[in-house]
């Protein structure tokens, strides 16, 4: 589901009867609701790749809806409390969202990546968690089992992330695109936070970013 405010992709990533919703941004809840009464599915929790207002927005509502935890890297925790104060002033005009109408998730529930990665269940559901920082500093990527990848602001169609904002390393993304991004499967999928589906294997080739870090 696109999200309608600044086109944050969310996804419900299921197994059997279980599932979790990545990045509930702005004006998801909706038609999140719908797909789980539709598919018979249970929440068991609301994660996020990063921490920005765009990928966050709604996660308070669903939490609450479904009483469920709200999960993402500890390095990104802090930015819950208030995800407009590590954004710029002109991207947080750009989302068109108001301070005053944000609250946090009542439980949210940090997790480590000790070696960089973790497995984390929530019922049936797996996911690989990987983290990517550059973008933020607890950037995440989740690959659920199959052949896909969410990788939120790390790795766009032809693009990364921003580096620019608060958290944000040009070098650290440097290393988590050598490191991380170059190091998935080909084979994968990936369903970046923002844009068009892409596949590893394309990216690899053609995104100017990754062919920088080749050389």
């Amino acid at each position: 589901m696109v999200a309608p405010v600044f086109g944050t992709n969310c996804c419900v990533v299921s197994s059997g009867t279980d599932c979790v919703v990545v990045d509930a941004g702005a004006g998801v809840v909706d038609a999140v609701a719908r797909l789980v009464d539709d598919e018979g599915l249970t929440p068991r929790a609301v994660l996020a790749t990063h921490g920005h207002a765009d990928h966050t927005w709604d996660a308070a509502e669903l939490c609450a809806r479904y009483e469920v935890p709200m999960r993402l890297h500890e390095a990104d925790a802090y930015r819950l409390a208030d995800p407009f104060g590590t954004l710029s002033p002109a991207l947080e005009a750009a989302l068109g969202l108001h301070r005053d109408d944000y609250r946090a998730p009542a439980v949210v529930e940090p997790f480590a990546t000790p070696g960089g990665s973790a497995v984390l269940t929530f019922g049936q559901v797996t996911l690989h968690a990987l983290h990517a920082p550059g973008h933020t500093e607890g950037s995440t990527l989740y690959r659920p089992d199959g052949d896909v990848i969410l990788t939120g602001d790390v790795l766009f169609a032809g693009s990364v992330g921003r580096t620019d904002l608060h958290g944000g390393s040009g070098q650290t993304m440097g290393e988590t695109l050598r490191d991380v991004v170059r190091g998935l499967d080909p084979a994968l999928a990936v369903v970046p936070g923002h844009g068009p589906a892409t596949t590893v294997a394309r990216e690899l080739e053609t995104n100017p970013f990754l062919a920088a870090d080749r050389t």
